[in-house]
């Protein structure tokens, strides 16, 4: 059964006016539950486009966005927020974590908006932080911790609240190639190891061919590789 399925979306800006841009053109795509699918695209394409659609971050001008089942389009804003909080994971290329605070309690933070306890999160973020290998960097700020050991952070952040589907959009972009390959083996050990589905934007073929499958962004639509 698919975790996520998008049916026939369409998205452009600036409608009805002389600038518009199409950028979606009847996108179907569907990510079967635990299965994690690689998107290919060229910058400009629309993958961002597609996967804040795919999250809620935005509407579609047409078409479905299903999240087990359950279609999302029609939705008040309050209940798609409550969504995305509760099952949907965002990793970005750049961490965004906040200075101010430690790893842990990066992680923490979303947990709390999410109802849990300060001790049910302190205990969930040292565990994530021991499965990316950063047990002893959790009373660490951002600025004292590498490029690689903050984007494992976000990692950790983004299934803080043990979503069902995990959305990223070139999660090692700005990593330098070495680092980058260490960082997605982390990251797919965490993935495997929850189960969840994920649907990952990149532009590293190398990274792409290491997941379950591939479909690339073309003129709009999604095809198989």
């Amino acid at each position: 059964m698919s975790e996520l399925s998008l049916s026939a979306v369409t998205k452009s800006y600036n409608k009805g006016k002389p600038n518009e841009v199409s950028v979606l053109h009847g996108v179907d795509l569907s990510v079967d539950r635990g299965e994690v699918v690689a998107l290919v695209a060229p910058s400009g394409a629309g993958k961002s486009t597609l996967l804040h659609i795919s999250g809620l971050l935005d509407t579609p001008d047409s078409g479905q966005v299903l999240l087990g089942g359950e279609e999302l389009t029609a939705l008040s804003d309050r209940r798609r927020t409550a969504i995305r909080r509760q099952q949907i994971g965002f990793i970005y290329q750049f961490h965004h974590l906040l200075p101010e605070f430690t790893a842990e309690e990066n992680i923490v933070l979303p947990q709390l908006a999410n109802g849990a306890s300060r001790s049910e999160a302190s205990k969930r973020a040292l565990e994530l932080l021991g499965t990316v290998g950063l047990e002893e960097r959790g009373d660490h700020r951002p600025a004292a911790l590498s490029g690689g050991e903050q984007q494992r952070v976000a990692f950790c952040r983004a299934l803080a609240n043990q979503p069902r589907l995990l959305l990223a959009d070139e999660p090692t972009g700005n990593l330098d190639p070495g680092t980058s390959d260490r960082v997605f083996g982390a990251l797919m050990e965490l993935v495997r190891g929850t189960g969840l589905s994920a649907l990952i934007a990149t532009h590293n073929l190398d990274l792409a061919a290491r997941m379950d499958r591939v479909v690339k962004l073309d003129a709009g639509r999604v095809v198989p590789d």
